[in-house]
């Protein structure tokens, strides 16, 4: 059995009057992503973690923030594609853990539904992907609510 696993992050600058879109999920927010995407950091970093994974770069090298195609694209649809960028190398994903890091909103009564969201996507059982949210305790970036991070793993095998 070959097992592979990556690493990925993301981070998104917070402006007003943006949408917020986390986990594949829009989110109730006075700010949103500032991205050339829908800047959904869980789900940028979960692309990433899949595709370095197997060595194959990152989205900003499969989906360039240059070319206009990608232009406010839903990020769902880049998950699928990298899934199916993954089966097509022999691979199926065995588990996605991702930790999303921002002040303010809670996101513990979204977590349900943003892994319900992206198992349905990846096609796999909801308990192969967690989801989990933490405050920096008012310190960075993300702690004075300028911005939002996510770090995620990911476990392939073959």
């Amino acid at each position: 059995m070959d097992i592979r696993i990556g690493h990925g992050y993301d981070v998104h600058r917070l402006a007003e009057g943006l949408r917020l879109v986390i986990g594949g999920i829009e989110i109730e927010h006075t700010k949103g992503c500032l991205a050339h995407s829908d800047g959904d950091v869980a789900i940028h970093a979960i692309c990433d973690a899949m595709l370095g994974a197997l060595a194959l770069g990152d989205i900003g090298k499969l989906f360039p923030d240059t070319s206009e195609e990608f232009k406010g694209i839903d990020s769902k649809i880049l998950l699928r594609r990298v899934c199916d960028i993954i089966a097509e190398q022999g691979y199926t994903i065995s588990n996605i853990d991702c930790t999303i890091a921002l002040q303010r909103p809670k996101l513990r009564p979204h977590i349900d539904t943003m892994r319900q969201t992206l198992a349905d996507v990846i096609g796999f059982d909801v308990d192969r992907i967690s989801i989990k949210a933490t405050t920096t305790e008012h310190l960075g970036f993300e702690g004075e609510e300028q911005g939002i991070s996510a770090h995620a793993v990911a476990l392939l095998t073959r």
